[in-house]
Parts: structure tokens; C-alpha cells; sequence
């Protein structure tokens, strides 16, 4: 499914990978050497968070394609009602060269909606907080760089976390230089989704981006970002028909893939004689 994802356009797998409950190191080995990727040649970028299920971030990226310069994992502090620490995932940075132009990649899991939206919201606020810190440290030495984040946020583009604290924005139109661009706003408002939950669709899964990355005279550019949904990854009957194929439904074994469809982001590159 990974090496599928863009490939209509692209005629190829995808040059960099963003993943989220990952076990372990292992795992992701496992992984880029399977049949349907090991021709591919995927480096790895990896580092085990303190998450209570064991879970973790990372980023595969294509070594002809990409050739990182620096990665960093930041941890996010949380506490519970009883002022105990609430161990969750860090949220990965990795900074490098695509193509011979510097980017930076921020991979994110964030806090679950356990106990209801609106009493976890706050740590979906300070994981924002944090991404924000990280974004602003990046532009502090660099106010061109180019920065996009990815990754499960457990929002939906329209909560505080993305339009209160990061303050992102889907219209291109009133983007100005320093704000961040959402793609993912615009398919959100379509009643697009990248997983249901009775009956309603949510967009968690999302990239934004710095507005650099929609100007088209400056290296890579946005072309299109989309949720990947073909029929092999849809329930096909019962009352969960069109939804994603799921690996389990409780502890019962269903042999899908995932309870979420992967998102994807196209960038192009004018190339001038």
C-alpha cells in the first residue's frame, strides 16, 4: 500500500514517509525490506518515545532522494488531573536536503481524544504550543526555510489547536509570508475524512506548511495534497461499508490495514533551462 500511494502521478513510491504508531525499530527494518519497497532503498529516522502503549513517530525517506543533515526528537510534557505525568509521543524533526533543497520534516502523533474532545483538548493545545516553538526556532535561524509538518493530530483543521495556536489558514488568497498554509482545510470543508467515528468523518490526519511552499518561482512547490482512499482499503459491506479497512475491530483480528486512509502531499519543482 505505501509504495501505491501518489504512484498514479508520480509512477513511483512516495520520497518521504511519514509514520505514527510505530512499536519499534525493528518494525520499520521489517518494513523497508519488503518485497514492495526494498528496491526503493528507504533510510530510517527513528527514536523511541516514552509513550505509556509503547508507540512512537518516525520518517523513511528515499536516499537518492533526500539526504538528511539533522533529526531531533522533542518531548511533550504533560500532566494529569492529579498533577502526574501523562507520557505521550515526542514530535520528530528532521531537517535535510531534497533534491539539493534544504527542507525541514515534522512528524506528529498527537494526544487521542480519550475522555472526550473537550476534556483532552488541552493537550492537543500544548502540542501545538510545542509545534509552534519548534516551527519558530527554525524560522529564527532561517526565516526562508521551507518547514512541513504531518502526522496524526487528533484535530480537525478547524480546532483551536490549528487556529488559535498555530494559527494556520486554508485560503491562500490571505496568506501572508510568516503564516502557515493547510491544505487540508479545503478537502475538510468538501466532507472529506481520513477515518469515521459514528457516522462522522474527521480530517486528523493533515500537513501543514510554511507559505513559502505555494510560491511557485521558489524551488519546491505545493502542487496537491489529498486523502488516498481506493476500494482495497474501504470496509465493503455491513454497517461500516466505505469505511477504512481496519487491522482489528476490538481484540477480533480483520486482516485490514489501518483505521485511518494515509494522506499524501505533491510537491513539484520548475526546472528552467
Amino acid at each position: 500500500m505505501l509504495s501505491e500511494i501518489g504512484s498514479e502521478k508520480t509512477e513511483s513510491a512516495p520520497d518521504i514517509i511519514g509514520l505514527c504508531e510505530i512499536e519499534n525499530r525493528k518494525v520499520l527494518v521489517d518494513l523497508v525490506e519488503h518485497q514492495n519497497l526494498l528496491a526503493h532503498d528507504y533510510g530510517i529516522v527513528h527514536f523511541p518515545s516514552p509513550d505509556e502503549r509503547g508507540i512512537d513517530v518516525a520518517l523513511l525517506y528515499k536516499k537518492r532522494s533526500f539526504l538528511p543533515t539533522s533529526f531531533v526528537s522533542h518531548r511533550l510534557m504533560l500532566l494529569d488531573e492529579l498533577g502526574e505525568r501523562n507520557y505521550t509521543r515526542d514530535q520528530l524533526v528532521v531537517s535535510g536536503v531534497l533534491d539539493d533543497e534544504p527542507i525541514h520534516f515534522l512528524v506528529n502523533h498527537w494526544p487521542s481524544r480519550r475522555g472526550g474532545e473537550q476534556k483532552s483538548r488541552p493537550n492537543r493545545i500544548k502540542a501545538a504550543q510545542l509545534n509552534k516553538r519548534i516551527i519558530d526556532s527554525i524560522l529564527n535561524l532561517d526565516v526562508d526555510a521551507k518547514i512541513i509538518s504531518m502526522g496524526d493530530f487528533n484535530d480537525d483543521p478547524k480546532n483551536d489547536s490549528f487556529k488559535k495556536v498555530l494559527k494556520t489558514k486554508g485560503n491562500r488568497k490571505t496568506l501572508d509570508s510568516m503564516e502557515l498554509f493547510n491544505p487540508m482545510e479545503k478537502l475538510y470543508k468538501q466532507g472529506i475524512g481520513s477515518l469515521a467515528y459514528r457516522d462522522k468523518w474527521n480530517l486528523f490526519d493533515q500537513f501543514f506548511m510554511t507559505s513559502n511552499l505555494i510560491q511557485r518561482n521558489k524551488g519546491y512547490f505545493l502542487w496537491q495534497a489529498g486523502v488516498y482512499a481506493p476500494s482495497y482499503l474501504r470496509t465493503t459491506n455491513g454497517k461500516y461499508a466505505g469505511y477504512p479497512f481496519r487491522t482489528y475491530a476490538g481484540t477480533t483480528y480483520q486482516g485490514g490495514y489501518s483505521d485511518h486512509f494515509p494522506v499524501y502531499l505533491l510537491l513539484l519543482k520548475e526546472y528552467r533551462d
